[in-house]
């Protein structure tokens, strides 16, 4: 987050409109509720009323919040601290869920609601807009900054515990390991399962590794490739390891890339593979009759 003194040189905001905001401040703060409540009688035609503020309580808890705003605004004393609460601002809009759109529009609507208020100081109006912009501006952007530094953190962390759901490396047998793959590979996503593989196999000492691939949408030369570099960094710690799910179309489909899969073994089934990984810790399955 920026400082204030990073934000008032980026704004261009000086001292001149900082002084004759707090000049005009001193007369407009006494119509700053009827100012939120002409703001409220505009919120009250947008569909995102009735989802944010049908409940009285919350209505009158907001209204006085927002009233409060208006105060540290006009009082122009441009600090860290200002800077900090307009930055929870922000981050409480993106908890809520309220749209920017309407934080956009809302701040619109705001700051014209102040031309309709008696200017006591001396200041020429036009120039006093201009200051009262640069602020709202600058309040703008960090409020908008926080919602979506809030916003990217959360699909980063989303998609971190997507990316670990999409890559479960299970130890389903003493030694063995299996990891089912479905969807697309790329090589972001190869490499994670390639760090969860590795990852599993040096906690659990496994000695083979099944990757079942039966559920992959598109096997092309990059995919194969990224399968025998994951297959190649297990052997190097020990681990062999299994394609299952190779199927006729895919199997047809790499021996017409003519892509070389050197000692990778593959199997057609889960249950081939199985058998193979128990043959490797010296157990065979038997079945009855």
């Amino acid at each position: 987050m920026s400082t204030a003194l990073e934000l008032l040189e980026l704004y261009q905001l000086e001292y001149d409109d900082l002084k004759r905001i707090q000049s005009f401040g001193g007369g407009a703060s006494a119509h700053i509720e009827a100012v939120v409540d002409d703001w409220y009688l505009w919120m009250e035609k947008q569909p995102e009323y009735d989802e944010f503020f049908a409940d009285p309580m919350i209505l009158n808890r907001v209204k006085r919040m927002v009233q409060d705003y208006w105060r540290d605004f006009l009082q122009a004393q441009v600090d860290d601290i200002y800077v900090e609460k307009r930055n929870r601002i922000g981050l409480t809009h993106a908890r809520i869920g309220l749209p920017l759109a309407v934080y956009f529009a809302a701040m619109n609507v705001l700051n014209s609601l102040w031309l309709h208020v008696p200017n006591e100081a001396e200041d020429d109006t036009l120039v006093l807009m201009e200051s009262l912009t640069k602020l709202v501006n600058l309040d703008t952007a960090v409020v908008v900054i926080a919602y979506a530094d809030y916003v990217n953190d959360t699909i980063r962390e989303q998609s971190t515990a997507l990316l670990e759901m999409s890559t479960p490396v299970t130890q389903i047998w003493d030694g063995i390991l299996l990891i089912p793959i479905v969807g697309i590979i790329d090589s972001k996503r190869s490499q994670d399962i390639m760090n969860a593989a590795l990852a599993k196999i040096a906690e659990t000492q496994a000695r083979v590794f099944i990757m079942d691939i039966s559920g992959v949408a598109v096997v092309d030369t990059a995919v194969a490739n990224y399968l025998i570099k994951i297959t190649k960094a297990t052997r190097l710690m020990g681990c062999e390891s299994i394609i299952s799910g190779v199927s006729p179309a895919i199997a047809q489909t790499i021996v017409d890339l003519g892509i070389n899969v050197g000692t990778v073994k593959t199997t057609a089934t889960m249950r081939d593979a199985l058998s193979g990984a128990f043959k490797r810790m010296g157990m065979e399955i038997t079945y009855g009759s």
